[in-house]
């Protein structure tokens, strides 16, 4: 369960991490005021969880290092409770005392600090440096930057959005892992006719509802749709691709795909899963944390029963089914007036080095550095750690979640309409309409 809440409880919070009143351009996280000079300590802001141990071992190896001495510089972590992440964050980045480096989740959780010329605009540093430009992969890089420009540096796990299936089910029904839109109709048909439910859905928490959306206005409309959206063009969402995704989750809504009682079903609380893992329903979307939740939970079923897949091609459709939604990981990003410049961007460079890897593999972490493959014999299911990874490392492009891509201020009101059009309170034209609306 661990995994799910640092992805779905940060995700919240970052959906209310920034506004743009208040924020200043002022402030240096060592108190010594300077603006991108060098020398002295830097400070660093991380979300205070299990898996801070990670960026703990970093500073330690960085303020021993070389790099550290080169920079007359070293950095002092900073653990924040995660409760407490966001509004600290808000209010210490409007203060002389501002963090010179602060974890983020990328996209629109930063982008109200990039507006007020608060952050250091990265994407030469990166292109100029092999050690940046060719340590992380790709789409991992561009999934966190805002309008084709990198402000962060990939520092945590992988979680894309997965679609789970009980693999003895599908044996006893003689059924197939859909590769198809079509394949996946026909495998409900024939799961209602069984009397199973085909996905399990917490609808009562709204975000596993938004990962349908996501993936399928992908594969119908490709990722660039929500591309536009995310750089703060809302017509985006008049997308064709956003109306036919819209009634093809009807469409499975209508056609009892989720079941009847899906809108008071959790995740939080473990329902969904324990739906998914009692065999009440075959199949289940969602991050890849749902295997850590499923060991805890149902050990024997998470060990025998539960398989994987890439959600399926939608036949006419833009999307490639290389192309990946969710979380691409965590990111850090430098404080535009840091004192010490050179020993934030040195300390950056250590996220992509084996040892850094090594150490999120042990946490049960993907990492999302290109030299992680070999890596992950050391994961606690080495053959799942394996799959997500290529998924992510092959996939042409990875869509950031959209409660965290979009403008923090127009967060909750997409999903008070996501969760509208699947409790039959709304339609995809009104949906559309609503969404269009949206600053």
């Amino acid at each position: 369960m661990e995994s799910y809440s640092r992805r779905w409880f940060l995700g919240a919070g970052a959906t209310t991490l920034v506004s743009a009143a208040g924020l200043t351009a002022c402030g240096s996280g060592s108190g010594s005021g300077g603006s991108g000079g060098s020398g002295g300590t830097i400070t660093a802001f991380v979300y205070g969880d299990d898996a801070v141990k990670v960026q703990a071992k970093a500073v330690s190896r960085f303020n021993a290092s070389a790099a550290a001495k080169k920079a007359k510089g070293k950095v002092k972590l900073e653990k924040v409770p995660g409760s407490d992440y966001p509004a600290k964050l808000r209010t210490a980045m409007g203060s002389p005392n501002a963090p010179d480096v602060f974890f983020n989740w990328g996209g629109g959780s930063i982008k109200a600090y990039k507006e007020a010329g608060q952050l250091v605009d990265l994407t030469d540093t990166i292109k100029s440096d092999p050690v940046l430009k060719d340590g992380f992969l790709p789409s991992v890089l561009a999934a966190g930057a805002l309008g084709g420009r990198n402000y962060g540096i990939p520092m945590r796990g992988m979680q894309p959005v997965i679609l789970f299936y009980n693999k003895t089910l599908f044996a006893e029904h003689k059924l197939q892992p859909p590769t198809t839109w079509d394949q996946l109709l026909d495998i409900n048909a024939k799961l209602k006719k069984a009397n199973i439910t085909p996905f399990a859905l917490g609808g009562a928490d709204i975000w596993p509802e938004l990962m349908w959306l996501e993936y399928l206005v992908d594969r119908i409309g490709g990722p660039e749709v929500f591309d536009k959206i995310k750089n703060g063009d809302s017509s985006g969402w008049g997308d064709p691709a956003v109306l036919k995704a819209a009634e093809t989750v009807k469409q499975l809504i209508d056609d009892g795909a989720f079941g009847k009682g899906f809108s008071s079903v959790a995740y939080t609380n473990g329902g969904a899963p324990a739906v998914f893992a009692k065999g009440k329903a075959a199949m289940h979307l969602m991050g890849s944390w749902e295997y850590s939740t499923q060991l805890g939970k149902f050990p024997d079923f998470a060990k025998k029963d539960l398989g994987w897949c890439a959600f399926p091609k939608y036949e006419g459709g833009a999307g490639d089914i290389r192309n990946v939604v969710g979380n691409p990981t965590n990111y850090w990003s430098v404080n535009a007036r840091t004192s010490n410049k050179d020993a934030a961007l040195a300390f950056l460079r250590d996220c992509a080095s084996e040892s850094y890897a090594r150490d999120l593999v042990a946490n049960g972490d993907i990492p999302t550095t290109s030299n992680a493959a070999k890596l992950l014999d050391a994961s606690p299911n080495p053959g799942f750690a394996k799959f997500q990874y290529q998924m992510v490392q092959q996939a042409p492009a990875f869509t950031l979640s959209w409660d965290q891509a979009v403008d923090p201020n127009s967060s909750t009101p997409m999903l008070t309409e996501i969760n509208k059009l699947f409790v039959g309170k709304s339609t995809p034209g009104r949906f559309v309409a609503a969404l269009k609306e949206l600053k």
